[in-house]
């Protein structure tokens, strides 16, 4: 057993991220490949689902040239959620997958939202939640309303894992915590809800547990006859990789956007936070923001520089210049905010301002971006753990770290594993194939923590006003920001 191997994989946003662990989490190979988003100036975000898997049998090759025949066991695939594929009965995909950063669909969430009242939304999901542009259910709508021809068409509108485990295994399966804006407080399909949308429910995918077993990789490909796990959505196997299984534990995830969380079995129901129904004795209350990477990488697309160079600027910096302050809504704000006409706003420019204090703006915006959704979900589950198990692409600048620690007040714990989603693919793959009996034993096994970064007290102090600022630029804005967005109207086909 001590050389079985897992491949765990992560379907993201910018690009698809593969590992081979062996089964004390060590890394023994890597595959990463970006691929194009492509944006237009109406809010449309599209990829093309065709790259990720072919990326994904890139992967597997390369993997192939170093484990031995047999020794791995199990593959695990996670991805981003809130992109959606519409495929037909042949399992391609008849249009561009639309990104959870679209914004096309806001009209059709505004019906959602009139059509569904706050106590049918309390009994589904046991506190009010947003429908939102990225909602499935918006997806839908718009996509009867505007392209009636790729909704003929469509058999399935599944999500960027669940379309791959297809590819691989011809399995059509999905999850019901990726499912979660329709599946009710039991992990059951909400009929109710499906039906405000003329033929959803016949599109949507049956569902199975995250730790089952989809099917086994075809034939004629790489590693064929390996078992293929169910698998979750990336907040969750990114939680999952960074070590969070129990009550009292808090998770702070940093990719393209920043997604914070807590496990706690008490709930006061608060606005703009999801709650996601008990899974392996977890109650996960969390959020997703819309920019934290994505304002990162805007600023070096912006100065034509890279992630190390911002970071270096910053440490340099001269203290005694100017910083603004930076509301990182880019394309709009997720959780706590809900609100996609929210834009970025820089303010207290002076004379002093250059690069490097524009890059310390991004980062404490994006810092203080989260500070907004923890002290929501400190509401939400009704406590203030001391400290955070953190990981993903975004926790590799130590300045950048230290300034989010300063914002938050709290310790954030590092995993040593650059890419935490990877390794909770993998890992729950590990305990579908019964690598491991529990979660809990495969989490002791493969997680471990490279660096803790502790607040400053007397920055704390600072932020806490900045923090105050942040907030009353925000609402004092808001009206602004949404009559500039009318000048711009995103496209509605």
């Amino acid at each position: 057993m001590a050389d079985n191997l897992l491949i765990g994989i992560d379907v993201g946003t910018t690009s698809v991220k593969a590992k081979l662990f062996d089964l004390t989490g060590r890394e023994r190979s890597a595959y990463h490949a970006a691929y194009e988003t492509m944006r237009s100036s109406s809010g449309h975000v599209d990829q093309d689902a065709e790259l990720w898997f072919e990326h994904i049998l890139r992967a597997l090759t390369q993997f192939a040239g170093v484990a031995a025949p047999g020794q791995v066991k199990a593959i695990g695939i996670t991805s981003q959620v809130n992109t959606h594929v519409f495929v037909a009965d042949n399992g391609n995909a008849v249009a561009p997958a639309i990104v959870w950063q679209d914004g096309r669909c806001a009209d059709e969430a505004e019906e959602l939202s009139a059509l569904v009242s706050t106590q049918d939304q309390t009994r589904w999901w046991g506190a009010p939640r947003p429908f939102d542009a990225s909602h499935c259910l918006s997806r839908m709508q718009w996509m009867r309303k505007n392209r009636p021809e790729i909704w003929d068409k469509t058999r399935w509108v599944m999500l960027p894992k669940d379309y791959c485990i297809l590819k691989l295994t011809g399995q059509v399966v999905s999850d019901p915590i990726s499912n979660l804006g329709t599946v009710d407080k039991d992990l059951q399909p909400i009929a109710a809800l499906l039906e405000r949308v003329p033929g959803a429910g016949q599109r949507t995918v049956p569902l199975a547990n995250m730790d089952d077993i989809a099917g086994s990789v075809r034939a004629n490909l790489p590693f064929a006859g390996v078992p293929v796990c169910v698998g979750v959505m990336d907040a969750w196997a990114g939680l999952i990789g960074v070590g969070v299984h129990d009550h009292g534990q808090s998770f702070y995830l940093s990719g393209t956007s920043e997604i914070l969380g807590h496990v706690s079995p008490d709930l006061e129901p608060t606005k703009g936070v999801i709650v996601f129904p008990a899974v392996e004795q977890m109650t996960v209350h969390a959020g997703p923001t819309q920019a934290g990477g994505a304002s990162i990488q805007w600023y070096c697309s912006l100065f034509n520089t890279t992630p190390e160079a911002m970071a270096n600027s910053v440490a340099v910096r001269n203290k005694d210049t100017s910083v603004p302050l930076f509301l990182p809504h880019l394309q709009g704000e997720r959780a706590p905010l809900w609100d996609i006409h929210a834009r970025g706003t820089f303010l207290g420019i002076d004379s002093t301002t250059g690069p490097a204090e524009f890059a310390c703006s991004v980062y404490e915006g994006v810092g203080l971006s989260a500070r907004l959704l923890q002290d929501a979900l400190d509401t939400s589950a009704m406590m203030t753990p001391p400290s955070v198990n953190c990981g993903g692409g975004g926790f590799q600048s130590d300045v950048f770290n230290q300034i989010r620690a300063d914002i938050l007040g709290r310790n954030l714990k590092r995993t040593a594993v650059k890419d935490p989603g990877v390794l909770g693919a993998a890992a729950l793959a590990a305990v579908a194939t019964r690598q491991f009996d529990t979660l809990n034993q495969a989490l002791s096994q493969i997680v471990s923590f490279d660096r803790t970064y502790q607040p400053d007290p007397d920055q704390h102090a600072r932020y806490n006003h900045l923090y105050e600022l942040y907030q009353e630029t925000y609402y004092s804005t808001r009206t602004l920001n949404h009559r500039l967005s009318e000048l711009h109207p995103r496209a509605r086909s």
